[in-house]
């Protein structure tokens, strides 16, 4: 049967990571497939490095969006896929992939997957991960430099000159396809105990039709 997909939107730093994690706990019977909108950044190995490090990651046109429509369908379909893998280091696509098997539920986790259409009629629940901007900022600082060897100034003017603007043109503009949005991230209890609830009770008639 059709997994259940569900996409988590939400800025830079916001707690996108924790949310999903914190979803998922709740539901040990289900098993899981994430796909990372990061997995998708276009490859763009043909540039110098000194070109790709000019490049803006933070609009929609950074993104093989087609690609990642397309490996939405085919797990829709029972089809596994083989996710890219994209080194943030040097800007590249890797030659490796990561083979995927379909799910009872699919997470699609990234900063546009609310923005685009093609990507959005194909979730069965949108959230938003809602964030103060500040304690945005300070995630994706220490992120960046600890797990891809970002200097702290790098961060800061992209974050200046990329991250901000185009959140505030298209990230926080998605929040109005969100079913929900969750303040305060994986700290939000309540709206994740509902968020839970619904999914096994989704799982659970899902389940309950394959033995029929």
């Amino acid at each position: 049967m059709r997994p259940i997909f569900i996409g988590i939107a939400g800025g830079s730093g916001s707690g996108k990571t924790t949310v999903t994690r914190a979803i998922l706990n709740r539901v040990p019977e289900a098993t899981v497939t994430l796909i990372e909108q990061d997995a998708y950044y276009k490859d763009h190995s043909d540039l110098p490095f000194e070109e790709r490090v000019t490049l803006n990651y933070d609009h929609p046109a950074a993104f093989d969006t087609p690609l990642l429509v397309q490996h939405l369908d085919q797990l829709a379909a029972g089809q596994p896929i083989e996710k890219p893998v994209y080194n943030y280091k040097l800007h590249v696509r890797d030659t490796r992939t990561v083979r995927v098997e379909p799910k009872d539920i699919v997470v699609v986790e990234g900063i546009m997957i609310l923005w685009e259409p093609e990507i959005r009629r194909r979730l069965d629940i949108k959230l938003f991960v809602d964030c103060d901007a500040d304690v945005r900022v300070l995630r994706r600082l220490e992120r960046d430099i600890r797990e891809r060897g970002r200097t702290l100034e790098s961060v800061i003017q992209q974050y200046l000159e990329s991250v901000r603007p185009m959140h505030l043109e298209f990230v926080e503009p998605s929040k109005r396809y969100a079913d929900i949005i969750i303040p305060e991230g994986g700290f939000n209890e309540v709206a994740i105990d509902m968020i839970a609830t619904k999914l096994a009770a989704a799982l659970s008639d899902r389940h309950a039709r394959q033995v029929r």
